[in-house]
């Protein structure tokens, strides 16, 4: 009888080094071990995932590069709506496990597979993101959570591991990191107490650059196009530009507080300079390009969009029509935006843009008006103030 086929969601860490070995020589599997790379990785990495897959027991190793994908559906919408969750967090983990597991799911269908696993606690978001992702893209294929389901320990898997002769170091570590094109992750340590923030040393960027100096950032209909007036064809490389200047500043570092899917708080530290600029200067032009009503109406529905991302909604089918509005929302978003970077921080200067509505022929703020008169001024005022006058007149006991 041939062996069952089980697609493993391998990153090469603890849970889903044990899942790959368990599955292999405990319940004879055919275990393809299967890495979704969303801007991540380094090549030196993905080289030794390869190599420790293999040790193992994984019949196949394969690497899937989603980073395009990821970005063409979801990054450069989270970018139109200057999606931050709770006005803090560039949903970067969040909306990498969704990339992910749709990768690893179509890599499923794709060899056949009989069952998916992943490597997911009980306690956490992603076994929701993973799941879901699965029933919905895979729904005969079994799916598999040993760490999960058995409530395995660290210290157990490591011992599994190493008496069966896979000797990698995973010592625990007082941080664990998700690393992505979209911002770093950090858990552990300090996070765990509310009242403390995290050293310097907690971060893997370090702060290299001192004073200050202009960063300046090119848009058109809302895509990054050029930085610095480098143009890039690839937005992938222009996030990677912004990310490298803005890194050497520390820009970029915060902590985020917020629901999770299960209904406990979580608290994550992060740094995410490349995301933090970019959507900053995004923000800063559509204040001039867009109109009152635009960004308001797109303000909502972005704040939905980051929220559906985080809650594992990608797949429904209103995410589609959020993505609608929010591409046509950005067809004026075009022109240069300059901002000033010192450490750990930056301010927004200016912009350049064709299509900026502060200058107008109909006047200018605080100085002088030319598309009205002094007496449409007044009665413009008076027909505004109205529905006020009309309820104090006929409530004048209420204080004033």
């Amino acid at each position: 009888m041939a062996k069952k086929k089980v697609v493993v969601a391998y990153s090469g860490g603890l849970d889903t080094s044990y899942t790959v070995m368990y599955l292999a020589k405990e319940k004879g599997f055919e275990v393809y071990a299967a890495c979704a790379d969303t801007g991540g990785f380094s090549p030196e990495q993905l080289k030794e995932n390869e190599e420790n897959a293999y040790k193992l027991g994984a019949t196949k190793y394969v690497t899937l590069d989603v980073t395009r994908e990821y970005y063409e559906k979801s990054l450069k919408y989270m970018i139109y709506g200057n999606v931050l969750r709770n006005n803090v967090y560039p949903v970067s983990v969040s909306s990498e496990r969704i990339f992910q597991g749709m990768a690893i799911a179509r890599y499923a269908k794709e060899i056949g597979a009989d069952a998916i696993a992943h490597g997911s606690t009980g306690a956490g978001n992603d076994q929701v993101r993973f799941d879901m992702t699965f029933l919905v893209m895979c729904p005969d294929m079994e799916i598999i959570t040993l760490t999960r389901d058995s409530a395995l320990t660290r210290q157990e898997e490591v011992d599994y591991l190493n008496g069966h002769g896979f000797k990698a170091d995973f010592a625990k570590l007082k941080y664990s990191y998700n690393v992505g094109i979209w911002g770093t992750s950090i858990c552990g340590g300090e996070i765990l107490d509310s009242t403390q923030g995290l050293p310097e040393s907690a971060y893997l960027k370090q702060v290299t650059r001192t004073g200050t100096e202009q960063l300046r950032l090119t848009f058109g209909h809302g895509r990054l196009l050029a930085v610095n007036g480098e143009a890039f064809d690839d937005p992938i490389a222009a996030i990677r530009k912004v990310e490298e200047i803005g890194s050497a500043y520390g820009i970029g570092r915060d902590m985020h507080v917020g629901d999770t899917i299960i209904g406990i708080k979580g608290r994550v530290g992060f740094e995410a300079a490349a995301p933090v600029l970019i959507i900053g200067a995004h923000r800063f032009l559509e204040k001039y390009t867009l109109s009152k009503w635009q960004q308001y109406w797109k303000d909502q529905v972005a704040n939905w969009y980051g929220m559906f991302l985080h809650e594992s909604q990608y797949l429904e089918p209103v995410m589609r029509d959020i993505e609608a509005m929010l591409e046509s929302s950005q067809r004026h978003v075009n022109g240069e935006v300059i901002l000033e970077l010192r450490p750990l921080g930056f301010s927004t200067v200016g912009v350049d843009s064709p299509d900026d509505l502060v200058k107008t022929k109909f006047g200018e703020y605080g100085e002088m008006q030319k598309g009205w008169t002094a007496d449409d001024a007044k009665g413009f005022i008076k027909v505004l103030s109205t529905p006020l006058r009309v309820f104090h007149a006929n409530h004048k006991q209420e204080e004033i």
